[in-house]
């Protein structure tokens, strides 16, 4: 994926078991398999029955979870968190998962996704004492949580999860419980496994095949999930409201052996692809698609079109971490390395290029550039997704509206500036289509905001201005 250089990156990822006596084994196996969906840090956290023991630091999950690391984690439960900063920041201090001490006992909390009234409720909680010990929308839930007096746990975290606007799935635990929790659009993806007779949660279904758990269910919009000791129950804590599963999901984010809502990513995006074809009919040689997330879109088109699929670019697996820079000339070069033209496939040929979706513009403007001076006689790029005109208030880092190429630049703009032949994005309607999610319902049970400007809750101005152009 080259979400890192051109500026859409992943939300984060989150996993969880309880009742295994290597919780912490099977918790590395499964944020290992979630890498993708951050690298700038990682944490775990773990439960004997009797106090709750954490590691976590900046980097990927290989470099911080050492043997030593893990061995010092004995626990039958376990939660842990990659993490891509969106919200708050990066810095040691917002990894997750974050963990509280109170008389009353501890707390862990590990959290994907991103609460729009966030700012709104810092403002009212420190009026009211709370003094917050990270810049992460996270900490809040902590202490709206602390804030419910004397009354059970369970309830005091519903009562705190309703307070929430945005998109949200979190993992909470204590010394004796497990709770699960997704907001009540089912903006992210969530599914719950058993592996024997231990339960396991994850963002993606893959990392329960990892591990060895098999698939049981998806966590329900608005619903609260309880396991202890005595199993697993479920709680109701807000009616489900306006279904937008993250359509970013299954067009880039998640993995392709992942199921979303019994949909395989794969599948789906195979489905963009043939899509794409009937959509944008093309003469040309060769199809390739831009590795990885774009692959098996590029599959679909070949197969739809007839036109040959052919591996026309390389994607470097070895580059490292150099990536995390922020100014464009490094960003540029990023791409230089990540990714090589295969002059054997391109050269004298037609290629038609398939790639995601388009951000700034830059890396597209490379690849063009690398296709053609590895001798392409035409580059035409497909995008196996509507053009993205508006930022995202709910865990992606789209960059803010002014900074989406395709927020001030008609298609044809677009085009010049990357230097392809032609240029054209899937439609709307052919991305739900994709995906399998057609009904009566405008959206589908899809969040296309980032689309359309059509959010599915409402958007707090504290959070909008977040989104606005230094």
């Amino acid at each position: 994926m080259l979400a890192e250089i051109r500026g859409l990156n992943e939300e984060c990822g989150i996993f969880g078991v309880w009742g295994h006596p290597d919780a912490a084994q099977i918790t590395y196996y499964g944020l290992h398999t979630l890498q993708h969906r951050g690298q700038e840090g990682t944490g775990m956290v773990v439960t004997d029955g009797l106090k709750l023991k954490g590691v976590k630091g900046e980097g990927l999950v290989a470099e911080i979870f050492t043997q030593e690391a893990i061995q010092q984690l004995d626990g039958f439960g376990a939660i842990g968190h990659v993490r891509y900063a969106t919200a708050g920041g990066g810095g040691y201090e917002n990894v997750q998962p974050l963990l509280f001490h109170s008389q009353s006992g501890s707390l862990a909390l590990a959290h994907n996704g991103n609460l729009v009234n966030a700012t709104a409720l810092k403002r009212q909680l420190e009026g009211q004492g709370s003094i917050f010990q990270t810049s992460s929308d996270t900490e809040v839930l902590a202490h709206l949580i602390r804030r419910g007096g004397n009354a059970p746990l369970e309830e005091q975290v519903e009562n705190a999860l309703t307070m929430l606007k945005g998109a949200y799935a979190f993992l909470i635990m204590t010394e004796t419980q497990l709770m699960i929790a997704l907001d009540p659009n089912g903006m992210r993806p969530l599914s719950i496994g058993r592996l024997g007779d231990a339960y396991v949660v994850a963002s993606e279904t893959c990392a329960l095949d990892v591990v060895g758990a098999s698939f049981v269910r998806d966590v329900e919009a608005g619903e609260l999930v309880i396991i202890d000791d005595s199993g697993i129950r479920s709680e109701r804590y807000a009616m489900p409201a306006n279904q937008a599963m993250c359509s970013m999901e299954y067009v880039y984010f998640s993995r392709p052996d992942s199921d979303i809502q019994g949909i395989n990513v794969h599948t789906a995006r195979k489905n963009l692809g043939k899509r794409l074809a009937l959509e944008v009919p093309i003469e040309a040689d060769v199809v390739t698609g831009v590795p990885d997330s774009s692959i098996s879109a590029a599959i679909g088109y070949a197969e739809e079109s007839g036109i040959p699929y052919e591996m026309g670019l390389i994607k470097n697996k070895y580059v490292g971490r150099t990536f995390i820079q922020p100014s464009q000339s490094l960003r540029e070069q990023g791409v230089k390395m990540k990714l090589s033209a295969v002059r054997g496939v391109v050269e004298g040929k037609r290629v038609i290029m398939v790639d995601d979706s388009i951000v700034r513009g830059t890396t597209s403007r490379r690849i063009v550039t690398m296709l053609k001076e590895a001798g392409a006689t035409e580059v035409h790029v497909v995008i196996s997704s509507p053009p993205i005109k508006n930022p995202c208030f709910y865990g992606i880092d789209t960059s803010s509206k002014e900074e989406l190429m395709a927020a001030s630049h008609s298609v044809e703009e677009m085009r010049e500036i990357i230097g392809a032949d032609t240029l054209t994005f899937l439609s709307v309607e052919g991305l739900l289509d994709g995906i399998g999610k057609v009904s009566p319902d405008e959206n589908c049970g899809q969040c296309l905001a980032c689309f359309t400007g059509k959010y599915p809750t409402e958007i707090y101005p504290s959070t909008a201005k977040m989104y606005e152009k230094v």
